[in-house]
């Protein structure tokens, strides 16, 4: 039944988001109508447009949602390539003021300020929107010298002040590019590179979740609580054993993809995530290699191991955690998968809270029954009661 409702749940979640990103539902205040309107896949954003072939003129509205008044929006036509350098680009935002600003402003430079200038074709009409979340810039392009198919980019990043600041490095701020056909209303995304340093992006952030962020803690539930159930053991070192390895083995595959991304990234650095990454390593190769050296449990050295050996887990997990949401900040994917995770930490909370009570209800429990055992054996004759072994 729960199973049932969570899909029911699910399915009508995904109706509703897909009812309410559809462009071609929308409709405008100012009660304009554009024939063509696209989904773009990145930023929250839609492109609505009327195209005149025999002109080559545009009368276009881009719409971007889901921002707030501190930051500012952009959407670009690119003439030479496809990205960001050569962009024609409109920006808008939310003065301090409460004023709306729409200016023009071609971008020639990765460490550009967005600073206002004209573009390479001629803009007029422009203008633009702030309601309910959402910037809206209307302008008519004049595409005289540029074919019905387009490259065009979008953008969104913080203000400082009354001025735009530098936009996120990574996510869906460097994805958010692409092809439109101004006729058909076919758009498609940039293939290469960038796809294939995102989809190693997404690889190395899904390995090093799994393995470090699922596997590891875990591992430390079935160590912690399965030794509680007699029938168990050693079945429980084995799952251990079994959980922390394979946890360590995906976790090197990951950390691997990780070192091809900093090859392939010269000059951006994530020092914090890079050192954690690096410790993790080193203390999850002498976790596994420690469980080949474990003592048998009447060694002297056992409580010495176990001390270790419990020390450096529950800090490996500690670390793999924090390591996992700053991963998520640098990737800055949509917000379900972070919630998943967090949900994945509060069930294994849940368990561990509620195997710890259960362990202690046993261990109570147990010796309730030796001291009740040592007192029959007593009344039975150990402390002389009933005439056997009296003497002192």
């Amino acid at each position: 039944m729960l199973r049932a409702v969570l899909i029911s749940c699910v399915l009508f979640s995904l109706y509703l988001s897909s009812y309410a990103q559809s462009c071609a539902k929308y409709n405008f205040a100012s009660n304009q109508l554009f024939s063509s309107c696209n989904d773009l896949p990145r930023l929250n954003s839609f492109l609505h447009w009327n195209y005149d072939s025999s002109s080559k003129t545009v009368r276009m509205a881009y719409r971007h949602t889901g921002v707030t008044a501190s930051k500012w929006v952009a959407w670009a036509i690119n003439p030479k390539s496809q990205g960001m350098v050569g962009a024609q680009a409109l920006i808008a935002f939310q003065k301090s003021d409460g004023t709306m600003r729409a200016y023009t402003a071609p971008i020639t430079t990765y460490q550009t300020q967005l600073q206002e200038g004209d573009l390479s074709f001629p803009v007029s009409e422009l203008s633009a929107v702030y309601s309910k979340n959402e910037i809206i810039i209307f302008a008519t392009l004049k595409l005289e010298n540029l074919s019905s198919t387009v490259n065009q980019v979008w953008q969104d990043g913080p203000l400082s002040g009354d001025a735009p600041a530098t936009h996120p490095t990574s996510g869906p701020n460097v994805q958010s590019v692409g092809t439109l056909n101004l006729l058909s209303g076919e758009s498609g995304t940039t293939a290469g590179a960038s796809n294939s340093k995102t989809k190693k992006r997404n690889i190395h952030g899904v390995l090093n979740a799994v393995s470090w962020g699922i596997l590891m803690p875990i591992g430390a539930l079935f160590a912690r609580y399965l030794r509680v159930f007699p029938s168990a053991d050693p079945a429980w070192f084995y799952l251990h054993a079994t959980c922390q390895t394979s946890a360590y083995i995906i976790g090197v595959a990951g950390w691997a993809t990780g070192l091809q991304l900093g090859r392939q990234s010269p000059g951006v650095q994530y020092t914090s995530h890079r050192t954690i990454g690096i410790v993790l390593f080193c203390l999850g190769t002498l976790q596994v290699f420690t469980l080949l050296l474990r003592p048998k449990k009447d060694h002297k050295y056992r409580v010495y191991w176990n001390i270790y050996h419990h020390s450096v887990g529950y800090a490996v997990i500690v670390l793999s955690i924090i390591n996992i949401f700053k991963g998520f900040d640098i990737l800055n994917p949509e917000n379900k998968w972070e919630r998943a995770y967090i949900g994945i930490l509060v069930v294994l909370g849940i368990f561990a809270a509620t195997l710890e009570a259960y362990t202690w209800y046993v261990v109570v429990k147990r010796k309730k029954s030796a001291a009740s055992q040592k007192m029959a054996n007593g009344a039975n004759g150990t402390n002389g009661y009933n005439g056997y072994g009296a003497r002192v």
